[in-house]
């Protein structure tokens, strides 16, 4: 939905087929595409499967809801060493990158988005979030530089950098702490990405601004404690028509 509402025409969730039956009646404007999964909703690597999956799109998101499985290192490195599209590779995506070789991402042909909160990111670059936190800006943008890739660091202002350029964002509320909400800024990535390639970089850091916009929406139609991540999906028009009329 959060993909949607940020602009792209059409967008599809790929989950194990165990799982897809209960999906069903939640997925009302996108479309599903079930794979082979080891019958309690894990996927596993079907090269067919995910090659068929991802045809034809524009911009890929992957690690929301996926837990820990051991094909996934597979799947992550065949849309790494396949595919030359914006990727946005969130939540158990980045636990899985921590595992996996980082050679592969300065391989790819994607544009990858890494989007970690302080906890993820120090697991990903070695450093103590104490370290992180004494020096975000530069940590961040060594790390973007050194492994060819966008970085989102979450905070209470969000740096996004490619290692070279370095953008900051400061829209939210603590309403934003809430599981899901980095979920929504994912889909808003790769909603704006799948419509518009002239600058990646900059397409991030909207989607960082609109999510935290829509948030702060959100909050004055509920409160601070109410507000939930799907309010801020539903007021991303808001932020939208914000910038818009702005």
């Amino acid at each position: 939905d959060a993909a949607l509402r940020a602009g792209c025409g059409l967008s599809s969730v790929i989950i194990g087929k165990t799982l897809a039956e209960a999906l069903i009646p939640h997925i009302i404007e996108s479309t599903l595409f079930p794979v082979a999964d080891n019958g309690e909703g894990t996927m596993l690597f079907d090269e067919e499967e995910f090659k068929s999956a991802l045809d034809g799109a524009a911009s890929i998101c992957v690690g929301m809801g996926w837990g820990q499985g051991e094909d996934y290192p597979k799947i992550l490195e065949y849309i790494l060493m396949n595919y030359n599209l914006p990727l946005v590779i969130d939540a158990d995506g980045i636990n899985t990158i921590a595992k996996m070789n980082t050679d592969t991402l300065k391989k790819t042909n994607c544009k990858v988005i890494l989007t970690p909160h302080l906890k993820e990111f120090s697991r990903l670059s070695n450093y103590s979030i104490e370290e992180i936190m004494d020096r975000p800006v530069q940590i961040a943008k060594d790390y973007a530089n050194r492994n060819n890739v966008i970085l989102l660091l979450k905070g209470t202002t969000t740096i996004i950098t490619d290692g070279e350029e370095v953008l900051l964002t400061d829209t939210g509320t603590p309403a934003m702490a809430k599981g899901g909400s980095g979920d929504v800024l994912s889909g808003i990535i790769a909603g704006i990405n799948a419509f518009s390639k002239e600058s990646i970089l900059l397409n991030t850091a909207a989607a960082a601004y609109i999510n935290g916009k829509a948030a702060e929406f959100a909050c004055i139609e509920k409160n601070e404690y109410s507000a939930l991540p799907s309010d801020t999906i539903h007021n991303i028009y808001k932020a939208i028509n914000y910038i818009i009329e702005k």
